[in-house]
């Protein structure tokens, strides 16, 4: 599955993907903001490791719950 905009990305596309990347983190909605990441996707928070795209999932629900 690809969205757009899909590279090689003009100057007016790459504002746009980055506009979507800020407006997906900005909703803070876990779900959505996960589907950007890999499924085996792997992130560190200072000592926390998670693997998957789920981990990742959890651990913003919790992070934006607070």
């Amino acid at each position: 599955m690809t969205r757009p905009p899909a590279p090689p990305f003009t100057r007016d596309a790459a504002i746009v993907k980055v506009r979507l990347a800020e407006d997906g983190w900005n909703s803070r909605d876990p779900a959505k903001v996960a589907l950007a990441y890999s499924v085996d996707t792997r992130w560190r928070n200072r000592a926390e490791f998670l693997s998957g795209r789920p981990e990742a999932e959890a651990f913003l629900a919790r992070k934006w719950a607070r």
